[in-house]
């Protein structure tokens, strides 16, 4: 897992595009203005999974981007943030933030020269996983996030204080937060923390979920190297086979062997990312019964095979 921190200053426009774009996304940057008026400021931190900066361009730009692979959340500190949002415009000022969903265009249609942003990004695989994790349940093509966050509610603002605090400690390139000890533990922090925040499950959800599918995801989170049977899952639920899977079914929309696969399959993923052992290792630590049958289901859901993504990460 990656931990680098990185500071910019700029007034050349060209440099000013290629800095933002090589911490946040690709995208097309117009100015409102002058080019020849850009001052941009940049300081970030990645912590693996999650990249937290601070910027300003010091002039009114545009920017449209589809957000590949991840989700944005920016923060005006100062100024305003003009965006159009799934079709509909949403302007952010101080105490509230404009959340980008992966995959689904966007444009800053204006960011304003005095508009200094906490800007938050975060690895969709990352965030989905965790949102699993944190509500004990198989979310991720389920994910929804506002397009807009009030950061001065009380969960959003513990968040927000949370992500301030760090974000001013980018003073130099040697801070605490570069260190590889302790950024992927922030990461997950910040994390948790904004899902906890902008996805709260509430009464209705938690009366919708019986307690005897929430046993079972619990345990197969606990672990899913396990070989688990559909015997085992119903004894934790304390039920039959049969109303464990009418359970899994009417509440989650999923089998509790394909809620298994999906979480053993996170699991490979992360492992994989981070070059933890060979495709074979990362097969038997999760519980597959075959380095083949990994691999299937791997390529099913990621559109790309184990032995490509090791590749990838020697070459």
């Amino acid at each position: 897992m990656s931990v680098g921190t990185r500071i910019t200053g700029t007034q050349n426009w060209e440099a000013a595009h290629r800095a933002v774009e090589d911490v946040y996304f690709p995208h097309e940057l117009v100015a409102l203005d002058s080019p020849d008026q850009v001052d941009l400021t940049l300081r970030t931190v990645e912590l693996g999974p999650v990249t937290i900066g601070r910027l300003n361009w010091g002039t009114d730009v545009s920017i449209a981007c589809e957000y590949p692979g991840a989700y944005e959340v920016n923060i005006p500190l100062t100024g305003r943030l003009h965006a159009d949002v799934g079709g509909h415009e949403v302007v952010s000022l101080p105490g509230q933030a404009t959340v980008f969903h992966t995959g689904r265009p966007s444009v800053i249609t204006r960011w304003t020269a005095d508009c200094h942003v906490i800007g938050v990004k975060f690895d969709a695989e990352h965030l989905e996983r965790e949102a699993d994790r944190v509500h004990s349940t198989i979310v991720r093509s389920r994910l929804r996030l506002p397009d807009q966050v009030d950061i001065t509610n009380s969960a959003e603002s513990s968040w927000f204080t949370l992500v301030r605090a760090l974000s001013a400690q980018l003073r130099e390139p040697s801070n605490l937060l570069a260190n590889p000890l302790v950024g992927p533990q922030l990461a997950s922090a910040v994390t948790t923390a904004f899902i906890l925040a902008v996805t709260p499950e509430d009464a209705n959800a938690q009366a919708l979920r019986p307690r005897l599918v929430k046993r079972v995801l619990d345990a197969l989170h606990d672990d899913p190297a396990r070989a688990w049977t559909l015997a085992d899952m119903a004894c934790i639920a304390g039920t039959s086979v049969r109303r464990l899977q009418e359970g899994f079914a009417q509440y989650m929309e999923v089998s509790p062997t394909a809620a298994l696969l999906d979480i053993r399959l996170n699991r490979a993923h992360d492992d994989l990312a981070r070059g933890a052992g060979s495709v074979a290792d990362i097969s038997a630590r999760w519980g597959f019964s075959s380095s083949s049958r990994f691999a299937a289901a791997y390529k099913r859901r990621y559109g790309t095979s184990p032995s490509e993504v090791r590749r990838g990460l020697v070459s």
